[in-house]
């Protein structure tokens, strides 16, 4: 992944942001925004929701910085931070367009590029988030590694650069998590 800005600039803003500086916060933003951007897009080709690429980022963002305080420690821990912010939007989301319709429609999410070519299935957001909080319960690392290959588009090596894990630990969690996700859908 190339990064727009270097690891130690995001740090000292994000040190920034916590202590108040807004005008940290908006440029840390606007150093890690284009990988949200991509996250997001990545995200977003694996759905039928009407939600657009910037909305999801801005969305994301206002999480995270809206009314608490940030918490994150460097680039890292943002990007992880920023995946879970685009969970909680779709899911916020596709509550809102199931609540909508009468006929329970939601809107569905294609888990083939991140479960395996061995299975193609297609899950809705609200699923998926069920099946994650099940994992959480079981394998917290599991299910945040789901959650930054899925939600935050990030490939086995940024993600085990992102949780200071080695490949091989990253592979066997991500196996396992599939295995728990293979398992949750054929039930």
């Amino acid at each position: 992944m190339a990064h727009s800005m270097p690891e130690t600039s995001v740090t000292v803003l994000l040190a920034r942001a916590r202590a108040g500086d807004a005008a940290a916060m908006d440029a840390m933003f606007d150093a890690v925004y284009e990988e949200l951007k991509r996250a997001a897009r990545a995200q977003l080709r694996r759905t039928r929701d009407a939600v657009d690429t910037t909305v999801l980022v801005h969305e994301a963002y206002l999480k995270l910085a809206g009314g608490v305080q940030l918490v994150a420690v460097d680039r890292n821990h943002l990007l992880a931070l920023s995946a879970r912010a685009m969970r909680q939007v779709l899911v916020d989301h596709a509550r809102h367009a199931q609540a909508q319709k009468r006929d329970g429609g939601e809107a569905a999410l294609t888990l083939t590029a991140n479960l395996g070519a061995e299975a193609a299935a297609v899950v809705d957001v609200l699923t998926l988030e069920g099946m994650l909080e099940g994992l959480q319960r079981i394998d917290p690392r599991a299910a945040q590694i789901v959650e930054l290959r899925y939600f935050g588009g990030y490939s086995e090596p940024e993600i085990a650069d992102m949780l200071g894990i080695s490949g091989s630990t990253l592979s066997r969690d991500w196996r396992k998590a599939r295995a728990f996700l293979f398992a949750e859908m054929s039930a």
